[in-house]
C-alpha cells in the first residue's frame, strides 16, 4: 500500500493484485490490535534495532524515516501519540484507523485493487514483464513484491514471494521465526505456567556460557516454556544458533546486587527466626515459583530458618539471581511475529530495493533478509522499503 500510493503520487497507473478479501489484514492486528506504526527515534536508534541486515536499509531509512512516517500519517489523518520506549501509536488504539486512511488514500489516488491470487512473474530477458494470476496475466512495466514472509498465515502471508523471488533466481535464505516465544523441557515452566514476571533481567546464553542477549523487562511462564516482551526479543538473537543448546539466566531482583540482598535475607531471617522457610519465600516471590524455589535450592519447605546454613542461603541467592532453564528451540514461525529470513540482501539494490538480477522487479518489507526487534520498528521497516520501491518504480 505504501509503495503503491507513493508511486501513484506521481500519476502512474498502479495496480494491487491482493489474495485477501481486503487490503491491509496483517496491518489491522499489528500491536495486539493498536498497530505500533513506528519508533519515534533517529536512524541510528532504528538501525539498532535491527540485528539482521541493519545496514542495508541505511538508504531507504534515510530517505524515509521515522519523522517522516509520522508526517504521512498524520496527513492522512490519523492522529498519534507516542508511549513508553518511542513507540508510536494511533491515538485511537484502534489498528483498523491506519488501515482504513490507507485504503481511503489508494482510493484517492486512483490506485487500482483485485482480489485473486498471484501465481507467479512474467519474465523475459532478463526483465519483468508482469503477473500470472489464477484469473488473468496482467502486464506492466514493473512489479513489486511485497507478500510478507511466514509469520501470521491466517492473514495470507504463506510465503508465496518466496516462490516468485526463486523463480527469478534469487536466494531465499532459511526461514524461521523471529521475536517468537521460546520451548524449554524443563518441568519448572509448565509447573509456573501463567506467572507474569515484571521488572526482571534476562540473558540468554549458550551451552558454552557466551552471552547471546541481555535485557530488562516483562516475561510470562507457560506449558511449553516462556513468552512475553523480553523473550520475543531474544529470539530475534538466536539465528545462527538454531539446534545449539542454550539457557535463559533470570535475575529475580535486578534492583539488588548480592551484597545487598544477602543482607535481605539475613535481615528476613533475623525477624522471622521460628518461621518455616516456605513463609519466607512468600514474601520473595510470587506463590506459584515456591515449589519451584524448593526444588531448586533442596531445602525442606518446613525448615526453620533459624538453623538455615551458609550455604543454603548461598543457594537461595543463586536462585535468586540466577534462577535458570534450558532452551530447546523457538516457537513455529506461524507463532511468530516477524520472520528471519528471506530473499538475499546482496541481490537487491538498497537505494530502489529494485533486484539486481531481474530488471523492473522490486521488494519490500517482510520478504527481504532483514527484522528487527518489537517497539515499532518492522512496520519502519516495511514503510521505508516501500516508499523508497514505490519512488524508484516512478523515477524511470
Amino acid at each position: 500500500m505504501m509503495a503503491a500510493i507513493t508511486a501513484a503520487e506521481a500519476g502512474f497507473s498502479v495496480l494491487i493484485i491482493e489474495k485477501n478479501r481486503d487490503c491491509g489484514k496483517k496491518l489491522s492486528i499489528t500491536g495486539k490490535g493498536r498497530c505500533n506504526l513506528t519508533n519515534d527515534s533517529s536512524i541510528g536508534d532504528v538501525m539498532n534495532n535491527i540485528p539482521t541486515n541493519g545496514r542495508f536499509l541505511y538508504s531507504s531509512l534515510s530517505a524515509f524515516p521515522p519523522s517522516e512516517t509520522m508526517d504521512f500519517f498524520r496527513s492522512l489523518g490519523v492522529e498519534l501519540k507516542t508511549e513508553r520506549g518511542g513507540r508510536v501509536f494511533p491515538a485511537s488504539d484502534k489498528a483498523q484507523d491506519v488501515v482504513d486512511a490507507m485504503r481511503k488514500e489508494l482510493s484517492r489516488r486512483k490506485v487500482a485493487v483485485i482480489h485473486s491470487q498471484a501465481r507467479g512473474l512474467l519474465i523475459s530477458d532478463s526483465s519483468v514483464m508482469g503477473v500470472r494470476t489464477a484469473d488473468a496475466d496482467y502486464i506492466c512495466r514493473k512489479v513489486l513484491v511485497a507478500t510478507g514472509g511466514l509469520s501470521y498465515p491466517r492473514t495470507g502471508s504463506t510465503g508465496d514471494g518466496y516462490e516468485f523471488a526463486r523463480q527469478a533466481g534469487h536466494t531465499v535464505t532459511e526461514c524461521t521465526g523471529s521475536l517468537v516465544p521460546l520451548e524449554s523441557c524443563d518441568r519448572e515452566c509448565a509447573m509456573m505456567q501463567g506467572l507474569s514476571l515484571r521488572n526482571v533481567a534476562i540473558d540468554l546464553r549458550t551451552d558454552k556460557g557466551r552471552s547471546v542477549y541481555t535485557d530488562f523487562g516483562e516475561m510470562l511462564f507457560t506449558h511449553f516454556g516462556v513468552s512475553g516482551p523480553v523473550i520475543l526479543s531474544a529470539s530475534a538473537h538466536m539465528r545462527g544458533n538454531e539446534g545449539v543448546p542454550m539457557r535463559l539466566f533470570i535475575d529475580l531482583k535486578p534492583a539488588l546486587d548480592e551484597k545487598k540482598l544477602d543482607q535481605r535475607l539475613l535481615r528476613d531471617i533475623s525477624e522471622g527466626k521460628n518461621r518455616n522457610y516456605s513463609t519466607i519465600l512468600s514474601g520473595l516471590m510470587h506463590p506459584l515459583m515456591i515449589p519451584v524455589a524448593i526444588m531448586r535450592t533442596g531445602i525442606p519447605a518446613d525448615t526453620k530458618v533459624h538453623s538455615l546454613t551458609r550455604q543454603q542461603r548461598r543457594s537461595l541467592l543463586e536462585f535468586l539471581k540466577g534462577f535458570s532453564i534450558s532452551i530447546t528451540a523457538k516457537r513455529p514461525v506461524d507463532e511468530a511475529v516477524i520472520t528471519s529470513g528471506g530473499v538475499n540482501v546482496a541481490e537487491i539494490n538498497p537505494s530502489t530495493m529494485e533486484s539486481k538480477l531481474i530488471k523492473g522487479l522490486y521488494f519490500a518489507g517482510e520478504i527481504i533478509d532483514t527484522d528487527a526487534y518489537t517497539g515499532g520498528f518492522n512496520l519502519q521497516i516495511a514503510w521505508s522499503t516501500g516508499r523508497a520501491a514505490g519512488t524508484a518504480m516512478r523515477s524511470r
